[in-house]
């Protein structure tokens, strides 16, 4: 059953430029350690300091897998670095979630 992990970030809306960093870098190291990255996503309208990361995997077995390979990837490891020494994650909640058949990558009717 394919999951999508949603990661719910509160940051410091006053390092918005310094996550975006952190969320670019994660554009190199996921694919290379088996997720397939939907997408990062920072606030534009409303809330200032509510991002949001979506990766998605074949099965939860295969996300723990991804999880291993990211412990022993130095960029990876790096990218954790930075968000602790600029601390401008304050909060992150993840949740797993399957998707609704039917519902996904439907085009828009013109």
């Amino acid at each position: 059953m394919p999951i999508t992990c949603f990661i719910r970030y509160q940051i410091d809306p006053f390092q918005r430029e310094a996550f975006r960093e952190y969320a670019e870098n994660w554009g190199r190291i996921i694919p290379r350690c088996g997720g397939h990255l939907l997408g990062y996503f920072l606030p534009h309208e409303g809330s200032n300091d509510i991002a949001w990361g979506l990766i998605a995997f074949p099965s939860l077995a295969a996300y723990e897998t991804y999880r291993a390979r990211l412990k022993t990837d130095a960029e990876g490891r790096a990218n954790f670095a930075l968000a602790q020494d600029k601390r401008f994650i304050l909060r992150e909640q993840r949740s797993f979630l399957e998707g609704v058949e039917g519902t996904l990558g439907l085009e828009a009717w013109t």
